[in-house]
């Protein structure tokens, strides 16, 4: 079976935060980097990195990084489903067994992310989304049978929303015993939070 792909989205423009997410310090490194090396650890190849807001900063994460492909999204302002799609026509349709998506503000651990891959190809489902104390969390893991589905997605019909919508019942909800699957790193406040470990 050919390894999961990832669509990391690294091009918002970090508006509450006050500062570039993505170069934010996380576990020595910076958040941008960390996710990138949890994905690769838990066997994800490749993993797309979409870039846009200041991409010249950050291109320095991404170039020339083992299993990793990186776009620029020109298109960054017109919402999240733009780089969505960047990233997914990056892949070679023939190759991902599934499509992990995943915030680069969401910083996840590769223990947790090799953990819903497992999950999400013995439960057999098209879509596998992580829950800590009944809530829904990321990174959603999407079947490569959703790619076509997935690049029609657009803001006014709520993006990926709609296509889970679409396909609950074929939808596997795995519950976890950490937070972080809940992790969302838009203010300051939360940053802090999620370094103290805290939901």
């Amino acid at each position: 079976m050919e390894p999961a792909a990832a669509i990391l989205l690294a091009a918002g423009e970090s508006r509450r935060m006050g500062s570039l997410k993505a170069l934010l310090p996380w576990h020595g490194s910076t958040l941008l980097a960390h996710q990138i090396a949890s994905l690769r650890q838990a066997g994800v190849d490749p993993v797309v990195v979409v870039l846009g807001h200041e991409a010249g900063r950050l291109k320095p994460e991404v170039e020339g990084k083992e299993g990793v492909i990186w776009r620029v999204n020109p298109d960054y302002l017109q919402g999240k489903t733009t780089s969505i799609k960047v990233g997914l026509n990056a892949l070679d349709p023939g190759k991902p067994s599934a499509i992990l998506i995943l915030n680069v503000d969401q910083p996840r651990s590769a223990e947790t992310i090799g953990y819903l891959l497992l999950q999400h190809r013995q439960g057999g489902q098209s879509i596998t989304i992580p829950r800590y104390r009944g809530k829904g969390g990321h990174p959603l893991v999407l079947d490569s049978a959703l790619l076509e589905e997935l690049k029609s997605i657009d803001e006014e019909s709520l993006g990926v929303r709609a296509v889970v919508r679409r396909h609950q019942d074929a939808t596997l909800l795995v519950e976890m015993d950490t937070p972080e699957v809940l992790w969302d790193l838009n203010t300051p406040e939360q940053y802090e939070a999620a370094i103290r470990g805290e939901s």
